[in-house]
């Protein structure tokens, strides 16, 4: 069982994170509309990786998980999931890490390093070339799915994020607040990034663009792919196992 915290984040705002295990720090940023229970504890990964000897120190994103709801004005500036990531790295005195993200997680991390974080090793899930460094077309998408639900372009992936924010208790006024502090990423100021990068996706998954493509832009990075789609490659054992083979013991 992960052991739940807080800190309080540079707005003053409080954020929960999560942790397991003993050894080399290791980041873990779930996706959009997810938790560190959906995309890591759930599926085994928070478990796999402390196994190799590492603290998993999972994220809660604002709005998400056991990070209450927000709905103030002030609560989702510019960028402001990779400010409460370095928040919480500076609340744990920590500048070397390992970090997986996925999705939403992994489209941060790469915010994070044109900030000019550098984790030891880096995985990202559910990312594609288009994903990490635009923000319109994906965002637009599930603005038009939140705000519509069954009456939205894609009337089934509506009615599916409706579900979603109902299962649990999302704020739809949050979602959008984290879409719209979405910056985009310049493809190249990822050509120099030194951080070796292993991303994986599904078989089926482009909805983020091509990780093939995404590698292309980084000089030490690979993709690889696992059976499924953008939902459901991180409940695939692979993508746990992948990880962990590349992230090694701590």
């Amino acid at each position: 069982m992960t052991e739940q915290h807080s800190f309080t984040s540079f707005d003053g705002q409080t954020i929960s994170y999560h942790t397991l295990g003993e050894g080399r720090p290791t980041l873990l940023l779930h996706g959009f509309m997810a938790s560190t229970q959906l995309n890591w504890t759930g599926p085994g990964i928070t478990a796999k990786i402390a196994a190799l000897g590492r603290k998993v120190i999972a994220l809660d994103f604002r709005g998400h998980g056991a990070s209450a709801p927000f709905n103030g004005e002030a609560d989702f500036p510019p960028d402001v999931l990779s400010m409460d990531v370095e928040a919480l790295l500076g609340h744990l005195g920590l500048s070397d890490v390992d970090l997986v993200g996925y999705s939403m997680g992994a489209r941060t991390a790469v915010r994070l390093l044109v900030r000019g974080f550098r984790p030891g090793k880096l995985v990202m899930g559910g990312m594609g070339d288009t994903g990490a460094t635009t923000i319109g077309n994906r965002m637009a998408f599930f603005e038009d799915s939140l705000l519509k639900g069954e009456q939205s372009a894609n009337p089934a992936a509506g009615k599916r994020m409706a579900a979603m924010l109902a299962a649990q208790g999302l704020s739809p006024l949050s979602m959008l607040k984290v879409l719209k502090s979405q910056l985009p990423v310049d493809p190249a100021a990822l050509g120099t990034i030194p951080t070796p990068i292993l991303i994986i996706n599904g078989a089926q998954d482009e909805d983020n663009g091509s990780p093939e493509g995404l590698a292309k832009l980084f000089p030490h990075a690979e993709a690889k792919r696992v059976q499924g789609d953008h939902l459901t490659a991180i409940g695939d054992p692979a993508l746990g196992d992948l990880t962990c083979d590349f992230l090694g013991a701590g």
